[in-house]
């Protein structure tokens, strides 16, 4: 309960957290957004992270950051980074732990999330891998599971780097384009909100569309 207080929380204020953040550890800001962006799709047990507000909160706070520390472009560059390097080892956890994840003693994901996840690669393909991207949770489940699939490491790398550039490039600049604007300052946490919500909508729109198959 703590954690979901505290998760809320750094949502609706994320404006009034990074700048604490950039007073206190100035250009290490990096690191943090670094590790939590990697975190939020590199490990399967952390999917409640923050990820879209997140980058959309930084590119905001480098178009008011007077002293320059931020940059849009350094934030694009680092956190696609990061965003590759954390599908990376989603995908490579995947194939190593294989079905054993949703089978056994062990087993620490619903065997229901690797069938819906399976169809969506079946029906969508290897862009599934970009197109998760764009929602949240699933874009954590989805280079797991194109590992246990065992997806061909070129083929997943090459949506992988598409996906991450358009998912941190979208997010951070348009916070750094309109996160500035006394609309958006001064109604920030709703703003987050919302960027979180129309993130869902490719989600929804696959799922609405997606063929009736027998279970």
């Amino acid at each position: 309960m703590e954690l979901l207080h505290f998760l809320l929380d750094f949502v609706l204020h994320l404006d009034r957290h990074l700048v604490e953040l950039l007073a206190r550890f100035d250009l290490w800001l990096y690191a943090i957004l670094f590790v939590v962006i990697f975190a939020e799709t590199g490990l399967v047990v952390t999917p409640f992270l923050p990820g879209d507000s997140l980058l959309f909160g930084a590119g905001a706070l480098a178009s008011i950051d007077a002293g320059g520390r931020l940059s849009p472009w350094w934030l694009t560059v680092a956190m696609t980074g990061a965003a590759v390097l954390g599908n990376t080892t989603n995908y490579t956890l995947g194939r190593v732990i294989g079905r054993r994840a949703f089978s056994g003693r062990h087993r620490f994901i619903k065997v229901e999330y690797l069938q819906r996840t399976e169809g969506w690669f079946a029906r969508h393909g290897a862009a599934t891998v970009l197109l998760s991207r764009f929602a949240p949770i699933v874009r954590t489940f989805a280079p797991f599971v194109a590992g246990v699939g065992r997806m061909p490491l070129a083929r997943f790398q090459a949506w992988n780097v598409a996906g991450a550039l358009a998912w941190v490039a979208l997010f951070v600049w348009g916070g750094y384009f309109v996160g500035n604007l006394p609309l958006v300052r001064d109604n920030f946490g709703l703003v987050t909100i919302t960027v979180i919500l129309v993130s869902l909508l490719p989600l929804a729109t696959m799922l609405l569309r997606r063929p009736r198959v027998a279970e």
